[in-house]
């Protein structure tokens, strides 16, 4: 596996470069890669069919000018920034038989993620499709979601740690859609952080519970190609 070590200072090119990674992969017959990143601005991220007028507090958005991108994978609309670290997964179904199956998928990664939580002295649990949150009280710390495509997946998720609750509950609606397991709690009640001081060791785990080998700290020629055509498109913005 190869660690990608870039990150983006848009957000839309933080967003497009899981794609694009997603796609180079495909091209290359199924390397796989892993990244992390973090904002440093706020900024609001819709699911592939996720709807701005009914995820977001729109008049509040636009009087902050908080940018509203859009992903190419499932899941729901969510808040990112600073104290929200980010992961992404480019696994092959042919190295791991157990991520050819969606709901496989999500167990089999995020039961590593558990592990690797831990390992730093927490307790989780997974509660499907895509959440993680902390067994002592069933608050929310991880939210994921997934492209698939026919030789591999995009997995990408996030981690909170240091990140203010209360900017969730400015900028996001209610979902309409919640797990059982929330029990109708506002996002205050719902969603926490991990008590860690930073993502050093965070990513150290990540690194050896996925295997990786190699970092690359710059874009290959194709890689760049296709981060401008998506760019171009224009189709990620929200």
């Amino acid at each position: 596996m190869i660690l990608k070590d870039i990150a983006w200072e848009t957000p839309e090119e933080n967003i497009v470069y899981d794609e694009v990674l997603l796609r180079y992969a495909e091209e290359q017959g199924g390397i796989e890669f892993m990244r992390f990143w973090e904002a440093s601005q706020y900024f609001i991220v819709l699911g592939r069919v996720g709807q701005k007028q009914e995820d977001v507090h729109v008049a509040r958005v636009e009087a902050d000018q908080i940018p509203v991108v859009r992903r190419s994978s499932g899941g729901g609309t969510v808040l990112q920034g600073k104290g929200c670290w980010n992961y992404s997964l480019i696994l092959s179904k042919k190295t791991r038989p157990e991520v050819s199956d969606l709901k496989k998928s999500y167990a089999y990664i995020l039961h590593k993620v558990i592990n690797v939580l831990k390992q730093m002295g927490m307790e989780a649990a997974y509660f499907p499709v895509s959440d993680i949150a902390l067994l002592s009280d069933r608050k929310k710390v991880s939210g994921n979601a997934q492209k698939r495509s026919r030789a591999c997946i995009l997995h990408h998720g996030t981690l909170l740690y240091n990140f203010d609750i209360s900017q969730i509950e400015r900028y996001l609606k209610i979902p309409a859609n919640m797990p059982e397991y929330r029990r109708q709690r506002p996002h205050a009640d719902f969603v926490t952080n991990l008590p860690i001081a930073d993502t050093s060791v965070l990513e150290a785990c990540f690194r050896e519970i996925f295997g990786v080998d190699t970092v690359e700290r710059t874009l290959a020629c194709r890689e760049n190609e296709l981060l401008k055509d998506l760019l171009g498109r224009g189709k990620y913005r929200g």
